[in-house]
């Protein structure tokens, strides 16, 4: 038969019906399996992975994590593939363009926002992938963030879990974090919102979400990652070279390899860097999965199963993330007291008499022990709920008798259940349990599984059904009835079972055999478990394997409850998940004995500790194997320190129980020696628990947890802490007494000798001999302590002792929680007393928090030890309320070598407060008469102490310690959500200061301003004082419940004070509880304690040093007109300092009040504040860094004003130019020099007669048109302007006649008559014989002179009419200065009579009953300046005396000046100021006066910059070469090199010494005055970017070193050299002669300026070269310096090519920022007209990030030239590429130097215009 042909038309129909029905197939399977989202295979014939090359080794996402990728098998991934140049990183890895993108917008929700992402069309990894995903973001907390990724078209398994509850909003106000979503591919990032720090970002990697693997990347900002379990981690710190971790507990022996363990934990905490900030991240999933760290560094998740829940935890420190983490999960639990006692145990008791044994040696040698445990031994046949009725028969009474002796006794239980009967009968627990169904089941749902374990075969609970619970509970509450343990030991529960899956074996199927398998231990999901398809009542193994420990811990609880009802008991786990330790402890499992796991387990601890499970411990001397003497003996020395300290060892090994080693071996004697400290310190380990119970807290703590900004802490985990404050230092090697110890930045006493650690922050060989361990306790500490005894029980009767460490002021603090030790929740029902110890001063408090319990035994505080006391206590009082007693002499002992004290005989009473006060030292006295001629009656008549001293500067007449203010009780404490505020009152005890004047009723207020800062005044409220009229920044409070604060306040009593503690540090930072507090009319004082002894700020005064000396010196503040001179009070106040804390943080604090002062400084430390007027009006602000401190303060006061640009070109002025040519001839020569020069000044000098806006037609009559020629030719002009008006002029003066027509001059108070003072301008028509003495020049002279009244709003306008016609002239045009700035001087104000021409009236003013500490006291306050009784008019219309703003005048002065300058000129301008206030920053530079031409003044001149840093006044400069006297060669050359790096630098000097323009020296001085200007100009860039950061945030441009390395305390007294921000160095040569200087080389890598070269020194003091034509320079590695080719002004330079400096650090990365404007507009930065870049580099790559670009910023016209990378390394580069835009450029023009490393490139030929991004990579061959 022919075979038939088909058309065409039946062609095509056919293929379209089997299309068609092949369609209906695939969609048929699909609905009845579900999958309607995911793709089973390839959906994308052509993907193609896009690979750029821009990925490095480093940050690849690994596509073929299991073994065996090839090239091929990568690529059918859709993958990249190319080998790796180094490390360990995988050659498959993941293009750019696959993963998920998000679908549409965030949609907002009441807990956050949800959006949908899409899958990118990309081959499938391993099938079933999802399309369609949701995302959930919930800003639960400020500090915890959630983001949920899970189908969004199906449920998924997603952990059930108690603890954490669904979250409904609403989101949190104010979070610390910010989010970020990246579109396509989708990435979400997670930031750090103070710092900016990206914390978790996962748009490095694809997300990859297919039904049964998951997987997701986050980038993380360092390297110090620590957690993950359970595994053997060798280091607490993790490895992130490529280190697979898997996920999913087991039952495996802890050998020291990287497979999986019993615990299922994936929480880990990440540090930020060295700001002590930290993060923690923890997925909420319980699959198998694997964890990935690699080096970029990054952390790689892949689980089998659920959902992508993570959470993202910030904290202010290590130990609150771990407090944020618990109270998502479930705080610790409070475990018993009796708990933390030693415990023995082992597998292999043959029989009950072994145990006895055991037992008795142990009794025997007085061993303190607690706790007997026996393992399965004690069973029949291994069977759960049984005991061997032979060799255990006395079992019951075995259990009695320990319970007699104050014992207790644990038995283990396993999960699995016997199915076989017992010897004698049925095995109940297994029939009941067959009976009411509470097995797991295989696979079917109803045939129980069986396995294998211990007994043979058995059955597994299932305790995630309820049923089976309550059997569980019913079982255990039988077997107590016949046996009375007192705690349950739950092991096996991972679940583990002896056989592969059942004893049937498991089905082949995708749950038992998933397409991808972790890296678990065998690679086999059912290996030693049970099958994953076997069924739960909560689900399927698959997803709840990792669950099953802790659901069988859910259950043991429950039979805790049952059992011990109110009680606390212990339960002791082997497997565990997230919030296991809210109900259980855990040991680090079957572990061997060998120097190894002695070391590993600290690691573990230190883990679970971070997972909430507090109570861990190893077994000690190890399970597997012999314990050899040594190892034992190290072991139970460390041991005895583990939280949970048990020893146990496994069936077939020696005993190792200590008194099996001899009854007086060294083992033993060891042994009971720590266990005795142990029980010795168990009421501090107890409260430590409390705190974790409560609070989260860890009780064994790494050392970074309290040391985070010390990275030598990060890696150190063969030492730990119990809580903040005992160090453990075991020896964990073989044949060694010698330890290399770390000692942490803080006071540390050897805990048995009480002698201190002379080292701090550096190890140190600590030698231990064979029977001890290193054992310290932390300065600042309280720690409470009990008598030991054998067991707990009895060690709760005996005393209590404190131990009271000292920091190094003298202070401790410390609490002490106590219970009955037992009973349930007594915290909660508040059944507890809480103490809270402080010491200070010599005084410690025991303050009863809570006294809710009273303990049966009648307990007593009998002894307290003082470790660190510096001299003997001469006498000892205790009080308690009313009652006073002295301890007897012999009841106080002292040890001159140790400076230890005991004092004994105390009996204080446990649950009552005292406080217990010993004498005090000198350095404690507080001046009660520090005005002149004290003697001992006038001191007694103040109601004060006379005691001489043999110290001269010790006060004899001092306070008594309640002299001051007390608190008003009646009225009480008003608290507030931003503050709280109190009414005080004069203690009456003590006569009155200064009658009629002093203030009996004081109101009291603090107002938290923001959680880093507060404000807090003390004033009289019914009678109106002065208040300085400034108006500050005040911040918006924050909102929320003040616990994201630093700080917290407390009102004190008796005598009154404020205390202002740091909350994370517990620092006080202010504490004026003090006596001496008086509050009257004309004065005011105040102390306060400081919490160290590093003070820096106070001024304007010279000081010796940057930070302050603390004996006993005082400093006068009252603007003055004095030059500098040591503790001379000259032209500004400033009453503001900085404090550096012990513990590396740092505090700022303002009294805002502008009356004459003084404060005094003494060795208690403390600071003693004596105004004469206004009120109290303090600010604080907590940093915590140097740097901190000052953005904080600034924010606050103003930020500094940007300068233009010009003004940071070098300037000359001289007081003394003859005529105006003699100005033109000093710019001829300057040229021809080739001198770089911008700015050109005239003093007085231009003046006629001195007179404010006037030109001296006869020597200055063509100075206008030589302002005009300089200014074609780029240069700028300054002129000066002084306040004082003259009024005795015969022709019309203007300034003068507008003046009186505007009523602006200062008049007498109540008068219209204006108080006259003389200044500079001359007499009309008389001829000044300038031989003349001083006063005679004044009396005939000088002219009367008006003060213009600043504070009118019409004396503003006026002055800007005046310098307006200066600038234009009206008159004659030609006659006009067009000055480009203004220099206001003798502004404080100063005159040259003293008040006044007729003197003054007012005695009480000018001369109040205390004078401060001023210069010429003697004289009054109206010494060369006016009468403190004439009249302000401030702008609301409020009358005020001079006396009140005296020290306001130079800054009343100033903001006009900006005003009319800007306004005049169209510019930005520059005021330069004399006379400052806190504000004054905002809108004038300073320099520092007339200083004298002396070698100490180039050191005090950095002083001076260094204080005006801090007070927020950044263009700051001191005359060059001084002002006074003939400067010499060598001097001024010298300066010249220091001054070419003021920011303000100007060389100016006074009438009548030789000049000292760089011209009018020698040639040689000439080139060297270029060649360090050329420098300063070739950084200018640099310069004017740290003039904007600080204009913008507030940052220092002179910052001294401790700003950037305060954890050095080194550079904490370092002032002969400084930095231009945090990159560059410099040391100039200060001294005569010299051609060496001392310098201190901080921490990192440095480059030498000149050579590129690295130096090798690092923290240490080195001579450096300085012949006389060199200053040493250095660059800070890890910044990129912007530079520019210098001209010879600013306005040429700014034309040059850009460069950029590029010095790598060890890391062989960089980065800076480069600002840019026109240099001369106003309020650039405010209108946003300017550039901001960003450069980064990572060592062969540099980018721009363009963070800013206006068109007005002139960036376009700025091309990048250079580039210079210092360096580079050893190996030559080959190529250099830049990409401009999308195109790639070869440079072929650089060289590269081998011995200096640096790599030159020149790119000038190249239009590389700076404000498009640009990618400069070199290669190397």
């Amino acid at each position: 038969m022919a075979r038939r042909t088909f058309s065409n038309l039946e062609t095509m129909l056919i293929v379209m019906f089997i299309l068609v029905f092949l369609v209906a197939i695939v969609l048929c399977v699909l609905l009845a399996t579900g999958q309607t989202g995911t793709t089973g295979n390839d959906e994308t014939q052509s993907y193609t992975s896009y690979c750029p090359f821009s990925i490095r080794d480093s940050d690849r996402i690994d596509c073929f994590s299991e073994e065996g990728a090839s090239k091929e098998a990568c690529e059918a991934r859709g993958c990249c593939w190319k080998a790796v140049t180094i490390g360990n990183g995988p050659w498959c890895f993941f293009g750019t363009n696959a993963g998920y993108r998000i679908q549409e917008g965030q949609k907002k929700t009441s807990e956050g926002f949800e959006t949908l992402l899409q899958r990118l069309p990309s081959p499938s990894l391993y099938g079933n992938d999802i399309n369609t995903l949701l995302l959930t973001g919930e800003k639960q907390t400020a500090n915890r963030f959630r983001f949920k990724i899970t189908d969004a078209k199906k449920q998924r398994f997603e952990v059930p879990h108690e603890n954490i509850k669904t979250f409904k909003g609403p989101v949190a106000s104010n979070p610390n974090y910010e989010v970020e979503l990246n579109q396509n591919p989708f990435g979400i990032v997670i930031r750090r919102k103070s710092t900016k720090t990206v914390l978790f970002d996962t748009s490095v990697g694809p997300l990859q979400f297919a039904d049964q693997y998951l997987q997701i990347t986050a980038k993380l900002p360092s390297h110090n990652i620590y957690g993950f379990g359970e595994h053997v981690h060798k280091h607490y710190r993790h490895d992130t070279n490529w280190k697979i971790w898997p996920i999913f507990t087991r039952d495996a022996f802890p050998n020291g390899g990287m497979h999986n363990l019993y615990g299922h934990h994936t929480f880990f905490m990440c540090l930020e860097g060295e700001s002590g900030l930290a993060f923690g991240v923890f997925l909420l999933n319980s699959n198998a999965m694997e964890v990935e760290l690699q080096p970029s560094p990054s952390i790689t998740y892949r689980t089998i199963g659920g959902v992508l829940d993570f959470y993202i935890f910030l904290g202010s420190s290590p130990e609150e993330v771990v407090r944020e983490y618990l109270t998502l999960i479930g705080k610790p639990l409070m475990p018993a007291y009796w708990t933390l006692g030693f415990q023995l145990s082992r597998w292999g008791y043959k029989s009950l008499n072994d145990v006895k044994a055991t037992v008795d040696r142990n009794r025997k040698i007085n061993l303190p022990y607690d706790v007997q445990i026996t393992d399965i031994d004690y069973m029949e046949n291994k069977k759960d709920f049984t005991y061997d009725l032979v060799k255990f028969h006395d079992l019951p009474k075995f259990a009695h008798d320990l319970h007699n002796h104050g014992q207790r006794y644990i038995i283990i239980l396993d999960p699995a259940i016997s199915t076989q009967k017992r010897i004698d009968g049925p095995y109940h627990p297994y029939d009941k349990g067959t009976q009411i169904g509470v097995w797991i089941n295989e696979s079917d749902g109803r045939t129980p599984l069986l396995g294998e374990v211990w007994p043979g075969e058995t059955v597994f609970p299932d305790y995630t059904n309820p049923q089976c619970i309550q059997w569980w509970v019913d079982e255990c509450e039988n077997f107590y009835k016949e046996i009375k343990y007192d705690g349950l030991w739950i092991d096996m529960n991972e679940v583990s079972s002896f056989v592969k899956g059942s004893v049937n074996g498991c089905n082949k199927n995708q749950w038992n055999n998933p397409p991808f398998i972790p890296r678990i231990l065998d690679k086999l999901m059912y290996e030693k478990t049970l099958c994953m398809d076997a069924k739960q009542t909560g689900g399927m193994h698959y997803d709840l394997h990792s669950l099953y420990g802790h659901s069988m811990i859910l259950a043991t609880e429950q039979v805790i409850n049952r059992v011990f009802p109110g009680k606390r008991s212990i339960i002791l786990s082997r497997s565990t998940f997230a919030g296991s330790g809210k109900y259980t402890g855990h040991w680090l499992g079957d572990n061997g004995a060998n120097w190894n796991d002695i070391k590993w387990a600290i690691p573990g601890m230190l883990e679970f500790n971070l997972f909430g499970i507090p109570y861990i411990g190893a077994d000690i001397c190890g399970f597997f194997g012999n314990s050899t003497e040594e190892l034992c003996r190290r072991w139970m020395q460390v041991g005895a320190f583990y939280p949970y300290c048990r020893n146990h060892n496994a069936e077939g090994y020696e005993p190792q129980d200590p008194a099996f080693y001899g009854e007086n071996s060294l083992l033993v004697n060891s042994s009971k020696h720590y266990l005795n400290i142990r029980y010795t310190l168990l009421p501090y380990l107890y409260t430590l628990f409390h705190k974790a119970n409560v609070y989260g807290d860890t009780v064994v703590r790494p050392l970074l947890h309290e040391f985070p900004s010390d990275n030598a802490t990060w890696t150190i985990d063969r030492q730990f802490l119990w809580g903040p404050a005992l160090l453990i230092t075991p020896v964990l090697d073989p044949g060694t007494e010698e330890v290399q110890a770390y000692v942490p930045d803080a006071v540390w006493y050897d805990y048995e000798t009480g002698v201190p650690i002379s080292s701090r922050k550096q190890y140190v060989a600590m030698q231990i001999p064979a029977d001890k361990l290193g054992l310290h306790v932390r300065g600042g500490f309280v720690f409470p302590t009990q008598q030991p005894a054998n067991t707990t029980f009895y060690s709760r009767k005996n005393p209590l002792h404190l131990l009271i460490a000292l920091d190094e002021q003298g202070k401790a603090g410390g609490e002490l929680f106590w219970d009955d030790g037992e009973s349930r929740d007594t915290f909660q029902r508040e059944a507890y007393i809480a103490y809270q110890f402080t010491v200070a001063e010599n005084l410690l408090d025991l303050k009863v928090l809570k006294r809710g319990y009273i303990d049966p035994n009648n307990l007593k505080f009998e002894e307290i030890k003082i470790l660190g006391i510096k001299s003997a206590p001469t006498s000892v009082i205790v009080k308690q309320g009313t009652t006073v007693r002295p301890l007897p002499p012999g009841n106080v002992t002292y040890n001159t070598i140790t400076k230890v004290a005991r004092l004994t005989g105390l009996w204080l009473v446990l649950g009552e407060s005292y406080s217990v006060q010993w004498n005090s030292s000198e350095s404690e006295r507080i001046d009660c008469y520090p005005e002149e001629n004290a003697n001992e009656v006038v001191c007694k008549a103040r109601g004060c102490n006379w005691t001489s001293s043999s110290n001269q500067n010790v006060p004899w007449c001092f306070y008594p310690s309640d002299y001051g203010y007390i608190m008003n009780t009646a009225k009480g404490v008003n608290q507030t959500a931003n503050g709280m505020s109190a009414e005080i009152k004069r203690n009456t005890a003590y006569p009155v200061r200064y009658k009629r004047q002093t203030v009996e009723i004081l109101k009291v207020d603090v107002i938290y301003l923001n959680d880093n800062m507060l404000n807090f005044k003390i004033y009289d409220l019914p009678n109106k004082r002065f208040k300085v009229p400034i108006q500050l920044n005040i911040p918006k409070p924050t909102l929320g419940d003040g616990s994201t604060r630093l700080y917290e306040v407390v009102f004190t009593d008796n005598p009154f004070g404020i205390q202002v503690k740091r909350k994370s540090t517990g620092t006080i930072l202010w504490n004026s509880q003090v006596p001496g507090f008086t509050f009257a009319d004309q004065f005011i004082q105040i102390t306060t304690r400081l919490p160290s002894k590093n003070i820096y700020g106070f001024g304007e005064t010279e000081h010796r040093g940057f930070k302050h000396d603390l004996n006993w010196n005082t400093w006068g503040m009252f603007a003055k007109d004095q030059p500098p001179g040591y503790k001379m009070n000259c032209y500004g106040s400033h009453p503001f300092y900085m404090g550096l804390e012990e513990n590396i943080k740092a505090h700022g604090v303002l009294l805002l009040n502008s009356n004459a002062m003084d404060v005094i400084l003494q060795p208690t430390p403390a600071l003693t504040y004596r105004t004469i007027g206004g009120i109290l009006d303090f600010y604080m602000v907590l940093g915590p860094t140097p740097e901190n401190v000052v953005e904080q303060y600034t924010t606050l006061i103003g930020r500094p004003v940007l300068p233009p640009y010009w003004s940071l070109g070098f300037q000359l002025c001289r007081y003394g130019y003859k005529n105006d040519n003699e100005i033109a001839d000093l710019y001829r020569d300057m040229k021809k020099a080739g001198i770089p020069y911008d700015v050109q000044y005239v003093d007085i000098d231009y003046m006629e007669r001195q007179l404010d806006f006037t030109l001296d037609v006869d020597d200055f009559q063509n100075l206008p048109d030589l302002f005009n020629e300089m200014r074609s030719e780029g240069m700028r002009f300054i002129v000066i302007l002084d306040p004082a008006i003259s009024g005795n002029e015969t022709q019309p003066y203007k300034a003068f006649t507008s003046g009186l027509d505007n009523d602006v001059f200062i008049k007498w108070n109540s008068s219209s008559d204006i108080m006259w003072g003389k200044v500079w301008p001359d007499l009309p028509h008389v001829i000044v014989n300038t031989s003349a003495d001083w006063d005679y020049q004044v009396k005939h002279y000088r002219s009367y002179t008006a003060f213009p009244d600043f504070f009118r709003n019409t004396t503003a306008e006026w002055w800007h009419r005046a310098i307006k016609e200066q600038y234009t002239n009206p008159v004659n045009a030609s006659k006009s200065l067009k000055f480009d700035g203004l220099w206001i001087d003798m502004n404080e104000p100063a005159s040259f009579v003293h008040g006044s021409v007729n003197g003054c009236h007012d005695t009480k003013l000018n001369n109040p009953p205390y004078m401060p500490a001023l210069e010429s006291k003697h004289m009054g306050l109206q010494h060369k300046t006016l009468c403190m009784e004439s009249e302000h008019i401030l702008a609301d219309g409020t009358s005020v005396k001079h006396y009140d703003v005296h020290n306001l005048y130079g800054w009343s002065q100033t903001k006009p000046t900006l005003d009319a300058l800007q306004n005049i000129t169209g510019e930005r301008g520059i005021v330069v100021t004399r006379s400052t206030f806190p504000t004054s920053g905002q809108w004038a530079g300073h320099w520092f006066g007339d200083n004298t031409a002396a070698w100490d003044q180039m050191h005090k001149s950095i002083i001076g910059m260094l204080e005006f840093s801090l007070f927020g006044i950044s263009y700051t400069g001191a005359d060059i070469c001084g002002f006074f006297q003939d400067s010499s060669y060598e001097l001024c050359l010298r300066w010249m090199q220091l001054g070419a790096f003021y920011p303000y630098s100007r060389n100016h000097n006074g009438l009548g010494w030789i000049r000292q323009d760089p011209v009018a020296w020698n040639e040689t001085f000439q080139i060297i005055s270029r060649d360090i200007l050329l420098i300063r100009y070739k950084l200018l860039p640099f310069l004017y970017t740290l003039m904007y950061e600080a204009h913008q945030d507030g940052r220092t441009v002179i910052r001294p070193l401790l700003h950037e390395f305060f954890e050095d305390k080194t550079t904490w007294d370092i002032d002969r050299q400084f930095l231009w921000g945090g990159a560059m160095m410099i040391t100039p040569a200060l001294d005569e002669g010299i051609t060496t200087v001392r310098a201190y080389v901080p921490d990192c890598r440095w480059y030498d300026w000149f050579t590129a070269k690295s130096i090798p020194e690092r923290r240490e003091w080195i001579v450096m070269p300085a012949p006389l034509d060199h200053i040493n320079l250095h660059i800070r590695g890890g910044y990129i310096i912007p530079w520019q080719e210098p001209a010879n002004t600013t306005y040429y330079s700014r034309k040059n090519f850009l460069g950029l400096i590029v010095a790598l650090d060890d890391n062989q990365v960089a980065k800076g920022r480069f600002y840019w404007d026109d240099g001369q507009s106003i309020d650039t930065v405010e209108r946003s007209e300017y550039f901001l870049a960003e450069f980064s580099a990572d060592k062969n790559t540099m980018r721009t990030n363009i963070l800013h670009n206006s068109e007005k910023s002139t960036a376009n016209e700025l091309k990048l030239g250079y580039l210079q990378v210092w360096g580079a390394g050893n190996i030559q580069p080959t190529n250099v590429n830049v990409t401009y835009g999308t195109i790639s450029h070869a440079i072929t023009n650089f060289t590269y130097n081998p011995q200096s490393q640096e790599l030159f490139v020149q790119m000038t030929d190249k239009d590389f215009w700076i404000n498009k991004s640009l990618t400069i990579g070199w290669e190397t061959v």
